[in-house]
């Protein structure tokens, strides 16, 4: 109880500043193309660089978006290059962020900016003529870009100053948002009832397979009842139809983190050294315990820059355990790959963990292509 009393201002904070944007007061922009919105109502964790991959392979095979032009927009969390910045495949995590990195060399032919304003990027993406002119975008390192058809807005929900076409939101299967509190004493950094403003909510790191049933129970205390699977709709508690889709997450094969140096021999290994600096391991520790021995285990903030300290710890632990394949994720592989003191030694042992979300049934891809596609439709004159 006594946790409320310190809570107080931070709610009514978040309910005035909704409030303000909900009756006009505050002035609201809508981007010149259509937007598909990412994000979530919890600080980090609930799969959204994922889930943007995952949409962005949605509209590349879709008709209507495939021969477009696709960009992502990002805030870039936790770099240090200021402003509007293009990605660059070849570019560091430390000037661009990890994840709009990581996007960028998965799929070279979207365009990926990296912008705290979301207004501010939008408008330089699908007018990229202004970064030749505008004061704001001298900091710009690469201005050679072509117009956006259509941006995928990384972590923006909060951003209300900015209205997307299209809206998803992201919650944990293994930690419901009913079950946590606001900042600081939980991981909520905005109001609960925030999530029925989404046009889809999508429960991510679910079990590959549930029951009816068990997707019904799990949303009800959500504030979501009469979860129909064939609409994969429930209702609010002010009989708000809303769109509720299942996904989990897929482990791939290890990758090496630099492929001119891997041996692929290390992935036969029966041992493994683990290191990472995500907001939690645990997922990736079991699925590595189903084919190795996890002999050492390091585990940094989330978004870590890796020091050469850091290195010559992960490497002597390496050295120690000669035979163990050391395993990191997609994400820390684009911040160690920042530091130019890697050891060779270390480098050929080093491998990555792809992964890759799906939705639990071919059904709920169905739904939720169809909702997002019907969402973003271009005009029939307009269309390729």
């Amino acid at each position: 109880m006594l946790e409320k009393i310190p809570l107080a201002p931070y709610y009514l904070t978040l309910k005035i500043r909704h409030a303000l944007y909900d009756k006009g007061i505050r002035k609201v922009h809508t981007p010149d193309v259509p937007t598909v919105c990412v994000g979530n109502i919890t600080a980090g964790g609930t799969g959204k660089t994922p889930h943007t991959e995952m949409i962005l392979r949605s509209l590349l095979r879709s008709d209507d978006w495939g021969m477009r032009e696709i960009a992502v927009l990002s805030r870039g969390y936790k770099r240090r290059s200021k402003g509007f910045q293009q990605v660059d495949r070849r570019g560091t995590a430390d000037f661009c962020g990890d994840e709009p990195l990581q996007i960028k060399k998965k799929f070279p032919g979207v365009t990926v900016a990296v912008d705290k304003d979301r207004i501010e990027g939008c408008r330089f993406l699908t007018h990229p003529e202004e970064l030749q002119t505008s004061k704001k975008a001298r900091r710009c390192e690469n201005k050679d870009m072509r117009p956006a058809d259509v941006i995928v807005l990384d972590d923006a929900f909060q951003f209300r100053a900015l209205k997307a076409s299209f809206n998803i939101v992201l919650v944990d299967w293994n930690r419901p948002i009913y079950k946590d509190k606001l900042l600081p004493f939980g991981r909520l950094r905005d109001l609960p009832e925030r999530l029925f403003k989404a046009d889809v909510v999508i429960v991510t790191k679910c079990p590959v397979y549930l029951e009816d049933w068990e997707r019904a129970d799990w949303l009800k205390p959500l504030g979501i009842k009469n979860f129909n699977p064939e609409t994969c709709e429930g209702e609010t508690k002010k009989g708000k139809k809303i769109t509720v889709l299942f996904t989990s997450i897929n482990y791939c094969p290890l990758e090496p983190v630099y492929p001119e140096w891997g041996n692929t021999r290390y992935i036969y290994s029966k041992m493994a050294i683990l290191f990472s600096g995500i907001a939690k391991d645990t997922p990736l520790r079991r699925y590595l315990s189903d084919r190795y021995k996890i002999v050492r285990r390091f585990a940094f903030a989330d978004h870590h820059r890796y020091s050469s300290i850091d290195i010559r710890n992960i490497s002597a632990a390496s050295k120690s355990d000669p035979t163990a394949v050391v395993v990191t994720t997609e994400k820390d592989a684009m911040r160690v790959m920042d530091n130019k003191k890697v050891p060779q030694s270390l480098q050929e042992r080093l491998f990555q963990v792809p992964i890759q979300v799906a939705f639990l049934t071919p059904h709920e891809q169905e739904v939720f292509e169809d909702r997002m596609l019907s969402a973003l439709r271009l005009p029939r004159t307009e269309t390729v």
